[in-house]
């Protein structure tokens, strides 16, 4: 069977932030703005909209007492974030944050929902597996929580949901800041019936089968490709790809959702290193109609984590667009 075509790829910057800004994770609300967490500096971010296609100035939505990693929209306008002190303290929230009728620029009202217990260590990527249902990865512990969330998602429990070798962190393997994590981005495929994640320290793709009665993993991890740097992403379920961030590698590349096809990996953007994309960090479809499998949204660090050519440049928010090939629309129209 023939390798897909590579699409053609346009990425324009949206907003900038300040060198060694840390943008770790980013939801798009309805309205066309893009709320992006910054892991290091503690904050939450808001890049207005609607529909962000040109360079506008980020607005700062509130600043946590400890650093704030993933963020899942569990209703509309309502976000449940994860707030980590990492593998020293194991101390770990869930937050609760409420935009509806939220004008930017004016004080929000957080409120935790949950406090995990000793067992965590670090969490990093959400998403939801169905109402009220989310899936947590905790990187330094190799695990996968669910949590439960109550009241509209005033309350919360949690409990692990998956372990695996796969999953497992490197000790040895950070540059600068130790451990390498493990399990890192997440994300549930309602369609195909699976949770896809990405393990930055054992560099591969995997993915998960989910009873969806129960929202139960319905057996083992199953290996899909081999990655290195391998980050957050988003998935294309009608196309079967997944659009992976190598944070540390500055490329973001096409993955098959499916196993034995893991020769197909390739890199759609920054391979040569362009500038505009240098440690990208994660990715979230666009939401105004057609975007999804079309646009989406990039967090990036500059370089932070890992600069190439030793050159720190400014995070940013890129808008990314996919484009068939000219040769290959004339094909389909003849």
């Amino acid at each position: 069977m023939a390798l897909a075509p590579l699409p053609e790829v346009t990425l324009t910057p949206v907003a900038y932030f300040p060198e060694k800004y840390f943008l770790e994770n980013l939801a798009v609300r309805a309205d066309g703005s893009v709320l992006i967490t910054a892991v290091l500096q503690k904050e939450l971010w808001l890049v207005p909209g609607p529909a962000p296609r040109s360079l506008v100035e980020p607005v700062l939505v509130h600043a946590f007492d400890h650093p704030v990693t993933g963020i899942v929209e569990v209703e509309p306008d309502v976000f449940v974030l994860s707030l980590t002190e990492g593998y020293t303290t194991h101390e770990s929230h869930l937050v609760r944050l409420d935009l509806n009728g939220w004008t930017p620029g004016t004080p929000v009202a957080p409120e935790t929902v949950y406090t995990f217990d000793h067992r965590v260590r670090a969490l990093n990527g959400s998403c939801l597996l169905g109402p009220g249902v989310m899936a947590v990865a905790d990187c330094f512990a190799g695990l996968i929580w669910r949590v439960d969330l109550a009241d509209h998602a005033r309350s919360a429990t949690a409990r692990v949901w998956a372990e695996h070798d796969t999953m497992g962190d490197d000790p040895d393997g950070g540059l600068p800041w130790p451990p390498q994590p493990g399990v890192n981005g997440v994300r549930y495929g309602e369609r195909t019936g699976y949770l896809y994640y990405t393990s930055t320290a054992q560099q591969v793709f995997m993915r998960v089968p989910i009873d969806p009665a129960t929202l139960e993993a319905a057996g083992q991890p199953e290996f899909i490709a081999a990655i290195t740097d391998g980050d957050d992403f988003c998935i294309d379920e009608t196309k079967g790809f997944a659009y992976v961030t190598r944070h540390r590698a500055n490329t973001l590349d096409r993955v098959p959702l499916t196993p034995r096809h893991g020769t197909e990996v390739r890199h759609i953007a920054g391979d040569p290193l362009d500038p505009v994309i240098v440690g990208p960090s994660s990715a979230y479809w666009g939401r105004e109609p057609g975007d999804e499998g079309r646009v989406m949204y990039v967090t990036t660090d500059g370089g932070t984590t890992a600069p190439p050519e030793g050159i720190v440049r400014n995070a940013a928010l890129l808008r990314v667009e996919l484009r068939e090939k000219e040769a290959e629309l004339r094909e389909k129209e003849a």
